[in-house]
């Protein structure tokens, strides 16, 4: 449930007043959401406002060069940090949604585990987005436009984007070829599409989404 907090305005600060004091900003964000095949990947972000990190933005508007650059900027400067995904057969079974809630709160409880010193009620996390994380226990504020706007969840959108392009390139598309995986990530691009239609499906594609289906009718 979101709670009625004050968004911090301080875009270079990772604290934001509360009622008990100082409180961490956690920014989380996520990727592959709109892909045929793959794993949801989310990651969780707390910056260190005493190491400002330039060139945050949109993990969507970076070139594959720049993504990878800052993600490890974001490793070696960020305070905490934690990455994790939601699989193919959650996201057939629970949806898309319920696959992107949950995994917004692994990746907060995996900062939480690599990071045990972070106190977790003081954390506000910011959630990119209009859906809140489920099940996640904390204190939490959707922000629309999230990776535009604070650079918490900008940094969060470039971890769950490098690491799960980094995913897809090493494992799925070896055992994969065929579908070029490591060229479209699991997207839906006509080659992608053409794919499919040829080979039919694999255990890696997403038989929920309705393109997935269409394709792998044109298989039969």
């Amino acid at each position: 449930m979101n709670l009625p907090v004050k968004q911090p305005s301080n875009k270079k600060n990772s604290r934001a007043p509360g009622p008990r004091g100082p409180v961490h900003v956690c920014g989380v964000d996520e990727a592959g959401r709109g892909c045929l095949a793959g794993p949801i990947f989310a990651a969780a972000v707390i910056l260190d406002p005493s190491q400002p990190i330039e060139g945050l933005a949109d993990s969507k508007a970076l070139s594959p060069e720049r993504r990878f650059a800052l993600e490890a900027e974001v490793k070696r400067r960020a305070l905490a940090y934690g990455i994790a995904s939601a699989g193919v057969k959650e996201i057939d079974r629970n949806g898309i949604d319920w696959s992107n809630r949950i995994a917004f709160t692994r990746a907060v409880r995996e900062l939480l585990r690599r990071f045990p010193d972070v106190d977790p009620h003081s954390l506000l996390v910011l959630i990119d987005g209009t859906r809140p994380a489920l099940r996640l226990g904390l204190a939490q504020v959707t922000v629309k436009g999230g990776d535009r706007s604070e650079p918490a969840i900008s940094a969060a959108s470039i971890l769950a984007k490098t690491a799960r392009d980094r995913y897809v390139v090493e494992v799925m598309h070896p055992r994969f070829p065929q579908y070029e995986f490591d060229r479209h990530k699991g997207y839906g691009t006509r080659s992608h599409i053409e794919a499919i239609r040829r080979w039919g499906p694999s255990p890696v594609h997403r038989m929920s989404f309705s393109h997935g289906n269409k394709a792998a009718e044109g298989t039969q």
